[in-house]
């Protein structure tokens, strides 16, 4: 039982709603659902179920992200994309069916020394640019022979991941052109995977999706564009709406200022709502004055500092105000995007820091 109204509602519809979207936008190849920190803040228990019917995988971060996927009841393919670390991580890919990415030598030598019981499926990742993890041009063609001639392995997806996708650059071809030449030259995978969410969107990016290309889908199936490039907002359905109650209000005379440091000062006779949501539930601290917000159908902006449990917002003009009356932080009415441009940071990083005392409620 919950008795803090301040709450993270989630729409399964709505994730529904943008899978057969990115579907559609897709137009051929495979779906992959990443459903990783917690399904991006919404659960993964709910992700995973709203997505099962409009997707062809699941991935997780790590072993027991994926495990979390499997205990939510889902039976298709599912990729860790940190990969294992350890013979026990392997045997659980055996047992769980689970497909671990190898994206280093350490990885591939404990796949060919391992003794399982059935051979896996393989994610090999090649670095065209992103230089964080996988394999280099050069040493590719080794690493997939080795996979290749290993009784451990079923079939190898050849993947690579984007840099900057979200955005102009010039490094968007150039991954996408080196890629599609290690594509083109490389033997011995069978599919093939490139594209994220933001990928999809980039025309620097995108090629016509074939039957052995994944596609791998995270903030758009959320409801969230990605692009800075190409904007589709209107088109998706946000999945999560971040609410929280007005629980004090106050009256202000002018000059006087509002929360620690006191960052905010009425420039008229001000009404000022406390409202039940802070930091801790992982509303931004560094959020500006301004940030917004809707209440009662009008869009108020944040009112000085956020603190722990709490955040302050203006709503001088409105009229009933009242305690109890929800405030929309992020959703439907409040693009996330916006909330974060406010605070310095993105939206993947506010959806997936909603801390765990905020309630999820399904919708």
């Amino acid at each position: 039982m919950h008795y803090r109204q301040t709450r993270a509602e989630i729409s399964s519809s709505a994730i529904q709603h943008n899978a057969k979207w990115v579907r559609r936008a897709m137009a051929g190849g495979k779906l992959l659902g990443v459903v990783k920190a917690d399904g991006y803040g919404h659960g993964v228990g709910p992700a995973v179920q709203a997505l099962t019917p409009y997707v062809d995988g699941m991935a997780a971060g790590f072993m027991e992200e994926a495990l979390a996927v499997r205990d939510s009841g889902y039976k298709g393919p599912v990729v860790i994309l940190e990969g294992c670390f350890s013979n026990k991580e392997l045997t659980l890919c055996c047992e769980q069916q689970l497909s671990p990415v190898v994206h280093c030598e350490q990885q591939l030598q404990a796949i060919e020394q391992a003794k399982l019981r059935a051979p896996l499926w393989i994610w090999l990742k090649v670095d065209t640019g992103m230089h964080r993890l996988g394999w280099s041009q050069e040493q590719a063609q080794q690493a997939l022979s080795r996979l290749q001639s290993s009784d451990n392995v079923a079939g190898v997806t050849l993947m690579s991941h984007l840099a900057n996708a979200d955005a102009e650059h010039s490094l968007n071809a150039a991954q996408k052109q080196l890629f599609y030449q290690l594509s083109g030259t490389l033997s011995g995978y069978q599919a093939r995977s490139f594209h994220n969410s933001a990928g999809l969107l980039n025309p620097a990016t995108q090629w016509a999706l074939q039957d052995d290309d994944w596609a791998r889908a995270g903030l758009l199936l959320y409801g969230v564009n990605p692009s800075t490039v190409t904007e589709v907002q209107p088109e998706l359905q946000p999945a999560m709406r971040l609410v929280a109650p007005v629980i004090a209000l106050h009256k202000l005379k002018r000059g006087e200022s509002v929360g620690y440091g006191s960052g905010w000062s009425a420039e008229k006779p001000s009404v000022i709502a406390t409202v039940a949501m802070g930091y801790a539930d992982g509303y931004p601290r560094q959020a500006k004055n301004g940030t917004p917000a809707m209440i009662r159908g009008h869009r108020v902006g944040l009112a000085g500092r956020v603190s722990m449990d709490m955040l302050t917002i203006d709503v001088t003009g409105i009229d009933d105000v009242q305690l109890g009356d929800d405030v929309e932080l992020w959703g439907p009415d409040v693009d996330v995007r916006q909330v974060a441009a406010c605070a310095d940071t993105i939206s993947w990083h506010l959806l997936t820091g909603v801390s765990g005392r905020v309630p999820r409620v399904l919708l």
